[in-house]
């Protein structure tokens, strides 16, 4: 679950990592208010889930109420990238000598927590990444360790940190880690991390997601639930009760397990395709599941062919196949489906599915088959 901004300082505040002060405002008259008790200069800053708010005029510093006024009037209701702006966050402006960028995250490569810290903070780190690499240092944690303040202080050093920040970056990166580790999140990031003049370290931004498999441990998640941003697909998904993250590609994704389905959305990006979303139906892939996933997937206007990939192990082929079956005699697909079936009872369910005779239905023996098959009919209909 991604936080916005102001739930991400909320969040930071647990762990006693400094932020700008400010408010919440869900319209014009809160946001006057909101500004006048953070204190002239201000910024009021869109909270969309989505980066580019700054260009596309999301973030604007007021000196006075009219000022907010106007600002308010035009970033509430703005689109930015096709996230609708419906509440504001309004902190006092900070003065900004230097700007930082540090966060933690898991390397599942190497199975260990990553801390990455960067000199060149408050522009996009993936640029920066490219074309400045060694402008980023990392830092590989054993989780049983964790890090220590000494650790941090050597990270921020080894990044190019200012000798004035030292000791105030250190400080972060170890509330900051506090926070990503014992507030279960899967990323904690702060860009920009600022230097005021006056030698002062905090967190200008705040960009915190948490882990979904934690939420047991977390009760008071669901005041972000309440607010958090989800499209139609997810939405759905979500009441469905199905594994499902949307993405902007063109090819549907449907797969029994989260490792089939990411393998399926790496074949489709190899041979040449861009995936709609990720859809893991897990264990189960009978009529009901393969209905809410097929409905899912139908109301995503922009797939244009749904790809379906199915390992029968306990699940048996057969089983799923019948429930292919059954599921598009409910569910009016927009788009063609291919489909692969292997495992347990794999020439069964084949055969099943070529006996049905189902329109828009074409069935593939391999992953890479499928994957080409489905790109191909991307491919077609685009010369048309």
């Amino acid at each position: 679950m991604d936080l916005f901004e102001y739930q991400g300082k909320q969040y930071f505040a647990r762990y006693d990592i400094p932020t700008s002060p400010g408010g919440v405002a869900d319209s014009v008259g809160e946001a006057i208010e909101q500004a006048k008790a953070a204190g002239f200069p201000a910024v009021v800053k869109a909270q969309v889930q989505v980066g580019g708010r700054g260009k596309a005029g999301g973030i604007r510093l007021v000196n006075n109420e009219q000022e907010a006024k106007e600002a308010a009037e035009f970033i509430l209701g703005l689109d930015i990238k096709g996230h609708v702006v419906k509440r504001l966050w309004i902190e006092h402006a900070s003065d900004i000598k230097k700007e930082y960028y540090a966060s933690f995250t898991l390397d599942r490569n190497a199975k260990l927590h990553l801390a990455m810290v960067s000199a060149k903070g408050g522009v996009d780190i993936e640029e920066v990444a490219v074309t400045d690499p060694e402008a980023i240092k990392r830092l590989h944690i054993n989780p049983i360790d964790g890090i220590s303040y000494d650790q941090a202080l050597e990270l921020a050093k080894s990044a190019g940190i200012d000798q004035e920040a030292l000791e105030g970056v250190a400080d972060v990166l170890v509330k900051l880690y506090e926070c990503y580790t014992l507030g279960d999140a899967d990323l904690a990031e702060i860009n920009p991390l600022i230097l005021t003049p006056q030698g002062k370290v905090h967190a200008l931004d705040a960009k915190v997601t948490l882990d979904d498999a934690a939420a047991f441990r977390h009760p008071e998640w669901e005041a972000f639930r309440g607010v958090s941003e989800l499209d139609g697909r997810e939405r759905l998904a979500k009441e469905k009760h199905l594994n499902y993250i949307g993405l902007d590609g063109s090819v549907g994704i449907i797969a029994n397990g989260a490792g089939l389905a990411m393998s399926t959305l790496d074949v489709v990006n190899q041979v040449g395709g861009t995936a709609a979303n990720f859809l893991d139906l897990g264990g189960g892939a009978g009529a009901d599941v393969m209905s809410a996933a097929l409905e899912v997937i139908n109301t995503d206007d922009r797939v244009e062919v749904v790809l379906v990939n199915i390992f029968g192990g306990i699940t048996r082929c057969d089983e799923v196949a019948k429930g292919i079956v059954d599921a598009l005699s409910s569910v009016e697909m927009r788009s063609p489906i291919v489909i692969r079936l292997d495992g347990t009872n794999a020439d069964e369910g084949r055969k099943i599915l070529a006996d049905a005779d189902l329109r828009g239905v074409i069935i593939e023996k391999t992953m890479i088959g499928a994957a080409k098959r489905a790109v191909e009919i991307v491919d077609e209909g685009a010369s048309k």
